[in-house]
């Protein structure tokens, strides 16, 4: 089987996604356009050099319709006989691109791709697009869905992680981001964007708020405990699945929470044929990826069996990985991976996360995998592991090794 090489890696700073946020007035496919642009620049690629582009994005409509990863590819410079393919794995379609990228190159459909995703959440609401798993009574019922917040809540009364926890977890998060972006580590992979004058917009993560502790956090009311125990009461339809708790402790609110944001990443990813045709050095092996459905109403528990079965696949123990990035959708989820396989938590997210730095949906996972390889590179380690939590049940996960 051919292997499959990261090439390169670029992400935008995460605008806040909101009408004031920097990025507001950005659309989605031009932010989408000046990555590829970016990455056609850097790696000096002409003409239809790579077999497709594979995006990632969640709220499919208005703007974000259509299948945007073919009108991102028309509105930037890259060659019109590139294709493009838009896809949905909720928090996870920035890395499933990637994924999909690697394991085409893997199967010799193609030598090169551009893989990654854009959400541009202030914009294009989230949920905007009105899923069947919320809103048809047929299927919700059936499956006893409860919103994204009231999951990881359940997760918290699960594993038995407490609000002091979950807020420690989060101040720690903004102090490494902080940290992060005071050492320029995140400079190789960040693209300034511009308005058409060349001015700039934003060149750094909008949404930190470094000054945060734990006085500032314990001050916040819990976001879902209205929903929860008042109308619709999403708590009795979680205690219905799981009748051994006796309630739901709402532990999650803005500051432990992932930030509504808008930003783009992309990575080349490609066979060493490519590189060589291209005058490329490759910065990674996409060692293994994996995906796995889990259930849906606590929803949130993915990275745990997602990372078990890639380990499982590639003949590896947790051990065996030098560094690791779970999406910080909620406090809770980094915190139950952490519990699970008992990892020295300097080893995860050591650069923050989307509590800090934000969660712009469908760019996600293409982002952690990039900070994820830059980490790699700057502290040299060998192997890193990059996972995400996934709405509707189910996780994906993938291994890279440097070379």
């Amino acid at each position: 089987m051919t292997e499959a090489y990261i090439y390169d890696a670029v992400r935008t700073p995460r605008g806040r996604g909101r009408k004031d946020g920097a990025l507001h007035e950005v659309t989605s496919v031009r932010l989408s356009a000046l990555v590829l642009d970016a990455l056609k620049a850097r790696s000096g690629l002409e003409g239809a050099a790579v077999e497709d582009v594979i995006w990632g994005n969640v709220t499919q409509v208005k703007e974000q319709g259509g299948c945007l990863a073919r009108t991102a590819v028309l509105a930037s410079g890259l060659d019109e006989a590139i294709p493009g393919l838009s896809v949905n794995r909720f928090c996870a379609s920035g890395l499933e691109a990637v994924n999909l990228a690697a394991n085409q190159v893997r199967g010799g459909a193609g030598a090169g791709y551009i893989a990654g995703g854009v959400e541009m959440m202030g914009r294009v609401a989230m949920g905007s697009d009105g899923a069947a798993i919320a809103v048809d009574p047929s299927v919700a019922m059936e499956s006893y869905f409860v919103p994204q917040g009231i999951s990881a809540d359940i997760i918290a009364t699960q594993y038995g992680i407490s609000r002091d926890d979950a807020d420690a977890f989060a101040v720690e998060s903004q102090a490494r981001a902080a940290a992060a972006w005071k050492e320029r580590r995140f400079d190789r992979s960040i693209l300034e964007v511009t308005d058409r004058n060349g001015l700039t917009i934003l060149d750094r993560d909008e949404h930190m708020r470094p000054g945060t502790d734990m006085q500032s956090l314990g001050a916040l009311s819990p976001s879902f405990r209205e929903m929860g125990e008042t109308m619709p009461g999403f708590d009795k339809v979680a205690l219905m699945k799981y009748p051994h708790l006796e309630r739901i402790e709402h532990v999650h609110h803005a500051g432990n929470s992932s930030g509504i944001v808008d930003g783009a990443a992309g990575l080349l990813i490609g066979s060493k044929a490519f590189g060589e045709d291209h005058g490329l050095k490759p910065r990674a092996r996409i060692r293994a990826t994996a995906k796995i459905g889990t259930d849906p109403t606590i929803m949130l528990t993915g990275p745990v069996p997602a990372t078990q079965k890639i380990l499982r696949e590639s003949g590896m123990e947790i051990g065996d990985i030098d560094l690791i990035e779970v999406n910080e959708a909620f406090s809770a989820v980094v915190l139950r991976f952490l519990q699970a396989f008992d990892v020295d938590p300097s080893r995860v997210n050591p650069n923050g996360g989307a509590i800090a730095m934000g969660h712009p949906l469908g760019a996600t996972g293409a982002i952690i995998l990039g900070t994820l390889l830059d980490e790699m590179e700057r502290t040299d380690r060998e192997t890193g592991l990059a996972t995400l939590c996934v709405a509707s049940g189910m996780g994906a996960a993938t291994i890279i090794e440097r070379v």
